[in-house]
């Protein structure tokens, strides 16, 4: 037989097995763009996904069926249907869902990529290591406080002439995250520290690009083709190794009644469990947690402080107000404490604003469900992929009114405290919420603080020439490269 005719039956036969697989599962699922063979609903999805994702729900409602190639993934949008999953139905929605590539990267191993026991297992263990170095309490307190006084530091050396705050950002919350996992700190000229930061930064502005959201689509056909998805793998194999020449060290010179920080507390814990089965604390599972806590703990952190210093620029009346309220509470000589928070409304309010108005994560980490869930109307079969829209919960105008206006009064009071919300999902909600929440909160704020009492920012252009819009949008928003001057006050 031909080989053109034999290609084109294969074509067909596959064509028409899609076509099956996909009307076979739609009758369960929720209703959606209908889906071309192979492509699935790619074609119907804007660059910026997330206004897609607002257009679909105005035709489909706040819970629809979109294809990813030839994967059903069910969308979540809006406050109702997010609350109910992540918050009511918790347990049912706590699986992972479909993400390529960090899966190749992760192997199935560590923490923010993983399900069933093993996640549970990783992240009980985390959260209360992290506890136990001091997460919430005062003596992680100060290592924070003491990396503000470095980056303070290091921040006087630009002698007030225009930087670009990138690398010195991420340099302090990289330090932090450095200090839990191994019990130390890089001087901000540290070449390790530099490549650290330089990897990590290329990683999120690819993970963000269009192309990974293609590799995720299609992992099979666009793994073995040259791109940017080879550069993740090798940014990560470095980050990777890194950690394990510490993990080595560790093994040499710990002491199991003396740990000293997350890598001698997972030791410990292998130590105990070796004899249980399955065998959940191991030397991989060990090396890629750090590596989630290492990507999670430094680039979401600075990236958020990168954009609200670019926000305070836009806004100048919102960073006088800050700093009058650091003034009064706080003084000019004395460090910001958390405890000083609870005294201080307008500044935890623009706190909680910057975290909303930039959305960083916006469609959240893709869940899964765990069995058959039957949710409203629908049965959804265990294993689907389900898209979490946080950025239809915090631009929610029933609780946000102008949310595309950079407001702090969003989350105050007519009497000007602080105002808790419901929808302020910045860190996500329920069983998956980020493990590193309490440490990032105690960043932000005394960073962001320690910075405002030090100096004052002066842009190079006009603040209504100033513009926030992000670089790229999509797993995350990458805010635009821009440069201030750090005035000593």
């Amino acid at each position: 037989m031909d080989p053109v005719v034999v290609l084109v039956l294969c074509l067909s036969c596959c064509l028409l097995l899609s076509l099956w697989k996909q009307s076979s599962r739609k009758g369960k699922l929720p209703p959606g763009p209908t889906p071309l063979p192979f492509i699935g609903n790619i074609l119907q999805l804007d660059k910026d996904i997330n206004k897609s994702l607002s257009n679909l729900s105005k035709a489909y409602g706040p819970v629809f069926t979109l294809y990813f190639g030839m994967k059903p993934t069910v969308v979540l949008h809006g406050y109702d249907a997010v609350k109910e999953t992540l918050i009511d139905l918790g347990e049912e929605f706590s699986a992972r869902g479909r993400f390529p590539i960090a899966e190749k990267v992760s192997g199935g191993h560590g923490i923010i990529f993983t399900s069933g026991n093993r996640w549970k297992e990783m992240r009980r263990f985390a959260l209360t290591t992290l506890r136990n170095l001091g997460m919430g309490k005062s003596d992680l307190e100060s290592r924070v406080q003491e990396e503000a006084c470095y980056l303070v530091e290091e921040l006087r050396k630009t002698n007030a002439l225009p930087c670009d705050p990138t690398f010195v950002l991420g340099c302090a919350s990289c330090n932090v995250i450095c200090s839990i996992i191994f019990q130390n700190r890089f001087d901000y000229t540290d070449q390790t520290l530099i490549g650290f930061l330089e990897k990590l930064n290329e990683n999120f502005r690819i993970l963000s690009s269009p192309w990974i959201q293609a590799y995720n689509s299609f992992p099979a056909l666009l793994h073995y083709l040259p791109g940017s998805h080879n550069t993740i793998f090798k940014n990560f194999a470095f980050i990777k190794s890194y950690i394990l020449e510490k993990i080595k060290e560790h093994q040499e010179s710990f002491d199991v009644n003396n740990p000293r920080d997350f890598i001698d507390y997972f030791l410990i814990k292998m130590e105990q469990e070796k004899h249980n089965q399955p065998l959940e604390f191991t030397f991989e599972n060990l090396k890629t947690i750090a590596t989630d806590l290492f990507g999670a703990g430094t680039e979401t952190t600075s990236t958020t402080l990168r954009y609200g210093l670019l926000l305070l620029l836009k806004h100048p009346e919102v960073t006088v107000k800050v700093q009058e309220e650091i003034d009064r509470v706080i003084g000019r000589h004395q460090s910001p404490r958390m405890q000083d928070r609870s005294r201080m409304p307008y500044t935890n309010a623009v706190l909680h604003e910057i975290q909303r108005y930039i959305d960083l994560v916006p469609n959240s980490l893709p869940h899964a469900v765990t069995c058959d869930v039957k949710f409203r109307n629908y049965v959804i079969p265990k294993g689907t992929t389900i898209l979490i829209s946080l950025s239809s919960v915090l631009s929610d105008e029933k609780e946000f009114p102008r949310p595309e206006i950079f407001d702090p009064a969003h989350f105050l009071d007519d009497s000007g405290n602080f105002k808790k919300s419901d929808y302020f999902m910045a860190f996500s909600a329920g069983k998956r919420i980020c493990v590193g929440e309490g440490l990032a909160r105690m960043e932000l704020f005394l960073f962001l603080t320690t910075i405002l009492q030090k100096f004052t920012l002066k842009p190079l252009v006009d603040p209504k020439d100033i513009d926030t819009t992000p670089l790229t949008s999509g797993f995350g928003h990458v805010p635009p490269t821009y440069q201030l001057c750090f005035i000593p006050v």
